[in-house]
């Protein structure tokens, strides 16, 4: 006891643990204890209904060897150049040419730009199905201006289905990255630019040794975000085109819900379910190690 009253204030460390129980009760309950149970279910057969017998790691199996297991997570690689590589670059890309120039209506164009953020993804969903129809606004504008060759069923066609998909997403989340970036390059300083073009950077130099050192941190919050909301995609497709045509917009998420609550694979579900959570988990500490080994 003595020892401690000659601590500093908050000492011994285990008080700063009561302090953080209450939250990590709810968090154990409400993330902790279902994540288990969904790793439980995911060494099991089972159709929700009946008894369930023991599967071991056959599911797991499945998932890397059964085509129809992998095509989602395949999809889902090919929605994260739509929803994390290309806003991130058109992110920097307007943040540099905005910080370079001075626009009038900022604060207006980056509310419009940063919209999509605030509108629940069902309503972007509806919106965007109805755009992308056949007798839609994308192809109604294709006719007007004589590209009738170009009109299509975009969210019908097996070629255009996933990359009509993820330009909705690359919509999305390019305002969030612009906003991150502008945010990011106030604090850099002017005085770095100002050296750069007495050193007679042009604007591709200072982009590359000024502008992009300044904004790592911001860059790795907005990949992280993107990646998650990219891996994370269910509503979206359930809104827009349900896995099709056939299974070529089909994600992880939504096979997670067609497998656990249309085909009665519950256990094929959960461990879908747990490697996407592997996978985000991965990913996002891949990203976080990247910018924090850059920086020391």
């Amino acid at each position: 006891a003595a020892r401690y009253r000659r601590g500093a204030p908050g000492q011994p460390r285990a008080i700063g643990y009561l302090y953080l129980l209450p939250a990590l009760a709810v968090y154990g309950v409400f993330l902790l204890f279902p994540f288990g149970q969904t790793v439980w279910l995911s060494l099991l057969h089972w159709d929700g209904l009946t008894v369930a017998t023991w599967a071991g790691f056959d599911n797991y199996r499945d998932l890397l060897t059964d085509p129809g297991l992998r095509a989602p997570f395949v999809h889902a690689a090919v929605l994260l150049l739509f929803y994390a590589a290309l806003p991130v670059a058109i992110g920097l890309l307007l943040a540099s040419a905005l910080s370079r120039f001075r626009v009038r209506g900022m604060t207006f164009f980056r509310t419009v730009l940063f919209l999509p953020q605030v509108l629940a993804m069902v309503v972007v969903g509806v919106a965007w199905r109805s755009i992308l129809a056949p007798d839609g606004l994308l192809n109604d504008t294709l006719r007007l201006v004589g590209l009738d060759a170009l009109t299509r069923s975009w969210l019908g066609d097996y070629t255009w289905a996933l990359p009509a998909v993820g330009a909705v997403g690359t919509w999305v989340e390019t305002g969030l990255c612009l906003v991150l970036f502008l945010a990011g390059a106030q604090r850099i300083p002017r005085e770095l630019y100002e050296a750069a073009r007495l050193d007679g950077a042009g604007a591709v130099r200072e982009f590359f040794a000024v502008t992009l050192p300044g904004l790592r941190a911001e860059i790795a919050v907005a990949l992280t975000l993107t990646i998650v909301a990219g891996l994370r995609n269910f509503d979206l497709i359930y809104i827009t085109t349900s896995g099709g045509p056939g299974n070529a917009t089909s994600v992880p998420a939504y096979e997670v819900y067609r497998r656990a609550f249309e085909t009665n694979e519950v256990g094929a579900a959960a461990a879908m379910g747990v490697g996407l959570t592997v996978l985000i988990f991965a990913l996002t500490v891949a990203v976080s190690r990247l910018v924090e080994g850059r920086n020391r």
